[in-house]
């Protein structure tokens, strides 16, 4: 469902496929465990499922939340221009601003340079 890696100090979560609505709980527990053990490193959650849906929409953003809370700072990476905005309308605005990237590249450079 999802793999990781360290690019540039930064924990690079990618999603490969939408957990469906029964799925949902075990990548957030997925995500938060590793934005645990990573901790204090930035996060780029890469959402690289084909059209990405609601459930994997709402684990970002609580995985935002997640991050907020914790001082870490986290963006995503998106292709679909639908999901981004859905990520974008419904990001909590109580904590750290969630930035929604259409790039990878360009989400994982972001956040090496706001780290340092």
């Amino acid at each position: 469902m999802l793999s990781h890696s360290l690019d540039h100090g930064v924990l690079v979560i990618t999603v490969h496929r939408d957990p469906g609505i029964g799925g949902r709980a075990t990548l957030l527990t997925s995500i938060s465990d590793l934005v645990h053990a990573f901790r204090p490193a930035p996060v780029v959650v890469v959402l690289d499922c084909p059209a990405p849906a609601g459930a994997v929409v709402s684990v970002v953003l609580r995985a935002h939340r997640l991050c907020s809370h914790l001082g870490v700072l986290m963006s995503v990476a998106s292709s679909s221009a639908p999901t981004r905005r859905a990520l974008e309308e419904n990001a909590d605005t109580a904590g750290t601003r969630l930035v929604v990237h259409a790039r990878t590249d360009t989400a994982v450079a972001a956040a090496f340079a706001a780290a340092a």
